[in-house]
């Protein structure tokens, strides 16, 4: 039976409520929250809410967004570590909540917008995107790999500046970029904001594993696979 990763990764939901803490006062996406932390009244020890069975990592206390006590495998062993790794979870967070949406996108408007401006289109013959598994990336423009390139280094090296030199209120991800001004100013809903953005960042994650995996599998575009999930209602 086919399917859509895009309805796979939100089954997944629950799952990621497993790597996800709660704001003081709310959850970021409802059914989502997660527990509070187990503690053993008789050892003091405190179990991780990921992994009930487990020891919490002494690192791991709550205090970051998204953290419940997952690293069974004690990847972060310091400070630096920690803070590394979340630098680069909330990179790939955000690389894919783009990815997620740009993709189907691609295989919707691809051939319109190549056909209005004489191109060959990037779609294969089975209207899929151009992907590792997939092929076809050598049909994408060199120019638009070094935009790519050089537009990522740029805020990449923003961020690394702001992170060397412990930038008032800078934590991972923090590139004081708000031109909306949308961040709130109260720290439990700067809490809320943080921790439904990496929620979000790991569906999206999910997703674009899933989007890739199926198009391979299925030889054939997520949005010919399941064009319910991506037209409107009336159509």
């Amino acid at each position: 039976m086919k399917f859509s990763s895009a309805l796979v990764a939100s089954s997944f939901l629950g799952v990621t409520s497993a790597f996800v803490t709660n704001s003081p006062s709310k959850s970021a996406c409802g059914p989502l929250a997660a527990a509070t932390p187990e503690k053993d009244e008789k050892t003091d020890v405190v179990f991780s809410t990921a992994i009930p069975f487990m020891e919490r990592p002494p690192l791991l206390d709550g205090s970051m967004a998204g953290d419940v006590g997952f690293d069974p495998l004690n990847f972060a062993r310091g400070e630096g570590e920690l803070m590394s790794y979340r630098e680069a979870e909330i990179k790939h967070s955000r690389l894919a909540m783009l990815a997620a949406a740009g993709w189907p996108l691609s295989e919707i408007l691809d051939k319109k917008i190549a056909a209005a401006f004489n191109l060959a289109p990037l779609l294969d013959a089975t209207d899929r995107a151009p992907s590792l598994l997939n092929g076809g990336l050598g049909k994408v423009s060199p120019i638009y790999w070094v935009a790519c390139l050089v537009f990522a280094a740029v805020i990449d090296a923003s961020g690394t500046k702001r992170a060397t030199f412990k930038a008032e209120g800078y934590f991972p991800g923090n590139l004081a970029f708000d031109p909306l001004g949308l961040y709130p100013k109260n720290e439990d809903e700067q809490k809320f904001m943080q921790t439904a953005e990496i929620k979000h960042g790991r569906v999206a994650m999910m997703a674009v594993v899933g989007y890739a995996i199926q198009e391979y599998v299925f030889k054939q575009g997520v949005v010919d696979e399941s064009p319910f999930s991506f037209t409107s209602l009336w159509n």
